[in-house]
């Protein structure tokens, strides 16, 4: 029987995908260990998710080093601690770059609020409903070293049809809730055989 892979999430604001990987482990949808929380944000909601469900979290402040490098090879010496094999990213607002994409080569997932290539990079959603697209949805890819541009797993969309933001928001978080987990399940199940 396979071992459940490690995995470390990463999120820079409230975590509500954190929670949503958090909640399908813990009914049995998703085979993982969640073994850290990692913003870079102290302050980020998802530090007090971590805390109520008694996951690991580290917060780092990314002025406070020299460089990108500097503070990723400190991540991956705290990652390799944990014994962390992936690194899934959920709502994390920074690139990763070359020290973490070594050492994770396809091993590092994000989920993107529109259905790339469409919409790369930050408020996808306003990027989406300002283009006057006629469809909204969320793409889960593997990470890169460009934003949003690494292969695309999986995506699901829906029609905006004269939707508001908060409409089109919700169905996102709805979607992202649900097809992150489900995703995930198939990829580790894949790769764990």
């Amino acid at each position: 029987m396979a071992t459940k892979p490690k995995i470390a999430v990463f999120a820079s604001g409230n975590g509500s995908n954190f929670q949503a990987i958090a909640d399908a482990i813990q009914a049995g949808k998703l085979d993982a260990e969640l073994v850290l929380a990692i913003t870079d944000r102290p302050a980020a909601f998802v530090v007090e998710r971590a805390r109520r469900l008694g996951i690991e979290s580290f917060s780092f402040v990314p002025s406070q080093y020299d460089s990108k490098q500097l503070y990723e090879e400190m991540l991956k010496e705290k990652l390799f601690e944990h014994g962390v094999e992936w690194l899934v990213l959920a709502g994390y607002m920074r690139l990763i770059g070359p020290v973490l994409l070594d050492a994770f080569e396809n091993r590092i997932i994000n989920i993107h609020p529109s259905v790339l290539p469409a919409f790369p990079g930050k408020d996808a959603i306003g990027q989406t409903l300002a283009a006057g697209a006629e469809k909204a949805g969320v793409t889960v890819h593997y990470v890169d070293a460009g934003m949003d541009t690494g292969s695309i797993i999986a995506q699901q969309s829906f029609p905006i049809a004269g939707r508001k933001r908060e409409a089109v928001e919700a169905e996102i978080h709805k979607i992202e809730h649900e097809l992150y987990p489900a995703t995930l399940q198939r990829l580790f199940k894949h790769s764990f055989i």
